[in-house]
């Protein structure tokens, strides 16, 4: 067994730059673009301002508090002033450090509230919805939805989930009726884009979220389609963890003199590195049930989230887990949407303490207080290794991350090992 904690490395620094894109000349490969304008915030400045001092409206400040979010995180804050003042964002930030309402807020604020006795007078049509967030996964899609509605609880807007998956009845409804925010997937947006029951002619704002994982799963040519039909004069916002090329390509295009606002470090695995202990293990493949057995009964365990390649595996550890009394629920492709929407309320509730993905699935899982990852099969490269890892030590908090290397295994873990410098090639 080896052990990487890299909890004593120096603190993160957050930083924002105000970049032109037409000026910047990026590899395809990048991840960074050159800052022309850097400034820095410390987290114990963050703890000295409210959300009310960065300009955001009393009724959203009030649902917030009622919902025990007081300060904001280091990408709220840098992305609020920016936001509310409808400037074009590119956000670099991976899931967990409090980005929806680093657009939320500012969305929402620009919104013309149905019940504003001005409402028709200031809104060419009524009841089509004024912004748009588009996101990956169906996960992501409700989640970023429920917190919309959760800051603006206290107002009249509505705001509408559209995502792949589910009977479209409710969703057409949902639109028929009026809304102000739709919140959904490329594919499904676009196919009732082309019924002509999702209109976007009056929509002034325009949310990318996980742009990266987008790209991944082949949607950035549906994104586009829909950047097309939404009027020009838009204020547009990014959010991706890394910059791809395709990524940054769609922002030149797209985007008018964006500011980019980079969460922390530019190496991002160093920020995900630092606020996880990870913890490796040689294990056959015959013994890895009873090791992981072990492992959940670690003391001060908490929500724990179990990462497989195949849905062949996941289904199969998480019924020998349940076997063994642990309460466990599963989350992969072959499960219809009802199922793995059970299971993720299960599992946020903490009704089940074990969920079982794979990585797929798993894109768009938002859950603050996972304490444990484990690799149960080695991830593929580094990127899904930092995504995996990364769904615990979030927003401040620390977290343990296992995984076990299979002998036929070593090979990928060395270049993983090597490629983030976790000093553990040969465990």
């Amino acid at each position: 067994m080896s052990t990487s904690d890299a909890s004593d490395q120096q603190p993160t620094t957050y930083s924002a730059a105000v970049v032109n894109l037409e000026g910047v000349a990026l590899p395809d490969n990048s991840d960074e673009a050159t800052p022309d304008i850097e400034e820095k915030i410390s987290p114990d400045e963050l703890q000295q301002k409210s959300f009310a001092d960065f300009g955001v409206p009393e009724d959203f400040t009030k649902a917030l508090d009622e919902e025990g979010i007081t300060y904001p995180f280091p990408i709220q804050a840098l992305t609020l002033p920016v936001a509310l003042n409808k400037r074009d964002i590119i956000g670099q930030a991976k899931t967990g450090t409090g980005k929806t309402l680093g657009f939320g807020l500012p969305l929402l604020a620009h919104i013309v509230r149905p019940d504003d006795p001005e409402y028709k007078r200031k809104v060419n049509f009524p009841d089509l919805p004024q912004a748009l967030v588009v996101l990956p996964t169906r996960e992501l899609s409700k989640q970023v939805a429920s917190d919309l509605r959760a800051a603006a609880a206290k107002t009249s807007i509505r705001v509408t989930e559209i995502y792949g998956g589910a009977a479209f009845d409710p969703q057409i409804k949902e639109l028929k009726a009026g809304t102000d925010v739709v919140v959904g997937t490329p594919g499904r947006l676009i196919d009732l884009m082309k019924r002509k029951i999702l209109k976007l002619t009056s929509v002034h704002t325009i949310v990318l979220d996980e742009a990266d994982e987008m790209l991944d799963l082949g949607f950035l040519p549906d994104v586009e389609i829909l950047l097309s039909r939404v009027p020009a004069d838009r204020h547009t916002m990014l959010f991706s963890a890394t910059m791809p090329g395709e990524v940054v390509a769609l922002a030149r295009r797209y985007m008018t003199q964006p500011t980019h606002i980079r969460a922390q470090d530019p190496d991002d695995s160093g920020a995900t590195v630092a606020t996880v202990k990870q913890v490796i293990y040689r294990c056959h493949a015959m013994n890895k049930i009873e090791v992981l057995s072990r492992i959940l009964q670690a003391r001060g365990r908490g929500l724990t989230i179990i990462f497989t390649r195949t849905k062949r595996t996941a289904a199969s550890v998480a019924r020998d887990l349940s076997g063994r009394g642990f309460a466990t629920a599963e989350l992969h492709g072959d499960l219809g949407q009802g199922a793995r929407e059970q299971a993720m309320r299960a599992f946020r509730k903490g009704k089940v303490d074990v969920l079982v993905a794979t990585d797929v699935a798993a894109r768009g899982i938002d859950v603050d207080d996972v304490t444990h990852v484990i690799n149960y099969q080695c991830p593929e490269d580094e990127k899904t290794y930092l995504h995996r890892i990364g769904r615990t030590g979030r927003a401040g908090a620390s977290g343990t991350a296992v995984t076990f290397v299979d002998w036929d295994d070593v090979p990928r873990w060395s270049l993983i090992s090597n490629a983030l410098g976790l000093g553990v090639p040969d465990p």
